[in-house]
């Protein structure tokens, strides 16, 4: 029991963490590189788990791969490392946050069959309550223009994983981190075309701080997490698992906070904790219905 608390912590803390090694890598690297940095040495690490664990591909399914390849990293990498620019690691750690509503919003449009429930819906509209108070004085005072585009880049981003979390349930006959390293593969490919048409090689100039930041994102919180997450999956089951949503938003900010020195305003605090609720209300609730269907 205790190990497995240990691996939720620990995976809360690595997932926690990316936004500031994050902030520490577009420092010195456009956003297309940091992210096709991090898919590429995510990939590398799960090749290399995979190997050492003799873990096996049965082959196919290449398509669904580069589709969820495309929702799950290449957009979010991308685009919350550029949201990183204008915004305090603490607010994109709260906005990624956002992940389990949307995969409340869009089950319906991804699974045959999946209704908004009463747990679904009430934890949507608190998650919304959550986002005004975020943003609030930026809403009121019209300023922050800048800030507020970053926020959207980065709320599509967390419904662009969400839709991949939901299309993962469509992948068959493979080994979940067999999974990971093809989706971070096909992502990688993806994700350095890109970079190459937008920033030629020529132009990047990476310094020791930021190559030690891309390493960091792509051997953690793109590999080994990966690993953590299915051992913890497979010994404490995926609603002990999914107990890292409550983890990883407040991580982001606390380390904000005490890492970056970033001052938090009482609308961060609040809007940490309406979500936090948000959370906690989907999870109460769907068990509830769970248990009376």
């Amino acid at each position: 029991m205790l190990r497995n608390y240990l691996f939720l912590f620990g995976i809360g803390v690595i997932w926690g963490s990316q936004f500031i090694f994050q902030q520490m890598a577009v420092a010195d690297l456009s956003p297309v590189w940091v992210g096709a940095g991090r898919s590429l040495v995510g990939f590398m690490t799960l090749a290399v788990i995979c190997q050492v664990l003799r873990i096996k591909s049965n082959g196919g399914q290449w398509f669904k791969f580069s589709l969820i390849g495309l929702l799950e990293a290449t957009i979010p990498f991308v685009l919350v490392a550029w949201g990183q620019q204008y915004l305090d690691t603490a607010i994109a750690a709260i906005l990624m946050g956002t992940i389990p509503f949307f995969t409340v919003i869009l089950a319906p449009l991804v699974i045959r069959g999946a209704k908004i429930t009463f747990a679904g819906m009430g934890s949507v509209l608190l998650g919304f309550a959550g986002l005004l108070t975020l943003f609030y004085p930026e809403l009121m005072s019209g300023s922050g223009s800048a800030n507020l585009l970053a926020a959207g880049a980065i709320v599509f981003a967390a419904a662009c994983f969400a839709v991949a979390l939901l299309l993962l349930k469509g992948v068959h006959s493979e080994h979940p981190l067999v999974i990971a390293r093809n989706v971070l593969g096909c992502a990688s490919a993806q994700i350095v075309l890109f970079a190459l048409i937008v920033s030629p090689v020529n132009e990047v100039t990476p310094t020791t701080s930021s190559l030690m930041a891309i390493t960091y994102l792509g051997m953690l919180c793109a590999g080994l997490v990966y690993f953590l997450y299915m051992v913890l999956i497979r010994d404490a089951g995926p609603v002990f698992a999914s107990m890292n949503n409550y983890l990883v938003p407040m991580i982001g900010v606390l380390l904000g906070a005490t890492i970056n020195g970033e001052a938090l305003t009482a609308y961060t605090w609040v809007a940490l904790g309406v979500i936090l609720m948000a959370v906690a209300f989907n999870q109460f609730f769907s068990r509830k219905e769970a248990q009376a269907a």
